[in-house]
């Protein structure tokens, strides 16, 4: 009789006895419920921070969940090798996928912030967690097996249910439990934590005792070691988004919030002569700096004031500087100013430099205010308005560019009273010259007949108006009242509609609709040219 001399595998003995019992089984299908749980609220944050950052919630979305899927192939095919020592390999896989998917949103904001190379690193973390995510159900299948064998229809519908549920739960949770109590970074560490224990936790239960003991304590130092960084950086997490935050700025922070809606950043420095500059950002985009804020309001709401004007409403505008332009009017009854973001127009009520820049507008007995979102307001309303300004965020993301659609402008027509006017900003025909000249086409699509101008803002460029009107086109000129101007006269106004021959009308534009927002397409393609 001989004596085989090689050596043990340690990893997994060969001898060790199978677990059994209801209760294995029930562990194993907890720790696919969690682990399905986290994997989903790993591809929802990666797909959140973009629209945070980027403002592309579609094309986020969509590079985040292909490449994860693609990926997840991937990891599963390369898990076949490892089913031999499956539950030394399973706590591996999630003691890394818990790391990586815990950082992912810290790592990524700060590829953003510093080095501005966010697409390849998102790109990388989503294939990377793809792959883990893809490992583990295969691994697990092995697990299933080895504690009662079972034909393979009714494993695998075993494993996929509860691997949905846990989808179903994740989902759920990231937007109505996470994102409002932990926000993004800390959520995602949190949920790093629990992937951690979730996987660490079978293994060292359930299969305990398939691994050797010297793979146990590496697990278990693994563990501590994941777990510590993890808590690290819950810990610090604040001090470092108030760090990467101020990199994307030029000057200091002053107010900032991540809203259910967008990032709210309020900056100001204040110049060596005394002068003072706030600025408010939303999602990274400049809204207004004060230095210069005057130009774009005056040439939004003036040229729009003619004629009758005793009812106004304002589309967007929650800063309340196109609302103190209207207010300069005494003959003006009564504003409503419709603002999606509640903490917008909080920020322009109380916070004394927004209040100052805006004269306290919304003190004003003659304003009232409602917060939602533009569309669904238009379609619920029912008054009809003299004047209608719509000072909406530029159409580079799909949230924004279903408010730059025909039907969009139908129903703005729809609130119009005889005698109407109605001006649009239109962002840049210089930067934008499509995505200008598309918004025109797509309000004389919906029956608004327009005249362009554009005027200097500085700290935007040259930035575009479409002044409109439901009957023929109205003149662009100012009312015989108007309040003294410190940017616009009847001269400057009469040559604002006057455009360079590069950057005129371009033809055959298409309009904009819900089911074709080519607007979308115009306005990022054109943008990231500068």
């Amino acid at each position: 009789m001989s004596v085989s001399t090689e050596p043990r595998d340690e990893t997994e003995p060969a001898a060790a006895p199978r677990p059994r019992g209801r209760l294995a089984r029930t562990a194993v299908l907890v720790a696919v419920f969690v682990c399905a749980a986290c994997g989903l609220v790993y591809e929802l944050a990666l797909v959140a921070l973009g629209s945070y950052l980027i403002g592309d919630t579609i094309g986020q979305a969509s590079i985040v969940l292909s490449l994860m899927v693609f990926a997840m192939g991937v990891g599963a095919l390369a898990a076949k090798p490892l089913q031999r020592w499956a539950a030394a390999a399973f706590a591996l896989v999630e003691l890394v996928l818990a790391l990586l998917g815990g950082l992912s949103v810290l790592l990524l904001y700060a590829a953003f912030a510093w080095v501005g190379l966010y697409l390849p690193a998102l790109i990388v973390t989503a294939l990377v967690l793809g792959a883990l995510i893809g490992a583990e159900i295969p691994l697990l299948m092995v697990l299933l097996q080895r504690i009662r064998k079972q034909d393979a229809g009714s494993a695998v519908a075993d494993l996929f249910a509860a691997d949905y549920v846990g989808g179903l739960v994740g989902g759920l949770a990231f937007p109505f439990l996470l994102l409002p109590l932990f926000g993004q970074i800390q959520g995602a560490l949190l949920v790093g934590m629990l992937n951690a224990a979730a996987g660490l936790g079978l293994v060292l239960t359930v299969f305990r005792r398939e691994l050797s003991k010297r793979v146990r304590l590496v697990l278990v130092a693994a563990s501590a070691l994941v777990g510590g960084v993890l808590l690290g950086a819950y810990v610090f997490a604040d001090d470092f988004e108030v760090t990467a935050r101020q990199a994307l700025y030029a000057d200091p922070v002053v107010h900032a919030e991540r809203t259910d809606y967008q990032d709210v950043v309020l900056t100001e420095r204040v110049s060596l002569s005394g002068r003072g500059d706030t600025r408010l950002f939303l999602n990274g985009d400049l809204q207004f700096s004060s230095v210069d804020e005057y130009r774009y309001h005056e040439a939004l709401v003036h040229p729009a004031m003619p004629g009758p004007r005793s009812r106004v409403l304002i589309l967007g505008g929650g800063d309340g500087l196109a609302l103190r332009e209207v207010l300069r009017y005494p003959d003006v009854e009564q504003v409503t100013l419709v603002e999606m973001d509640p903490a917008v127009l909080d920020l322009a009520r109380d916070d004394p430099r927004v209040a100052e820049l805006n004269r306290r507008a919304f003190d004003d007995s003659r304003v009232r205010t409602a917060s939602a979102d533009a569309f669904a307001w238009l379609r619920d309303n029912r008054e009809r308005y003299d004047v209608v300004l719509v000072d909406m965020p530029d159409p580079d993301s799909t949230a924004t560019a279903k408010l730059y659609s025909t039907e969009f402008y139908a129903l703005v027509k729809h609130a119009m009273a005889d005698g109407a006017r109605v001006n649009v900003q239109a962002g840049s025909p210089y930067f934008a010259p499509q995505a200008f000249w598309c918004i025109e086409a797509t309000m004389r699509a919906a029956g608004i007949s327009t005249v362009p101008y554009e005027v200097s803002v500085p700290s935007f460029g040259e930035w575009g108006f479409h002044l409109g009107a439901a009957g023929a086109a109205p003149p662009l000129e100012l009312p015989a009242d108007a309040p003294p101007l410190r940017s616009l006269d009847a001269g400057t106004l009469r040559a604002a509609a006057e455009f360079p021959p590069d950057r005129r009308r371009v033809p055959g534009m298409e309009p904009s609709t819900l089911m074709h927002p080519t607007i979308l397409s115009y306005a990022q393609g054109e943008w990231t040219n500068y």
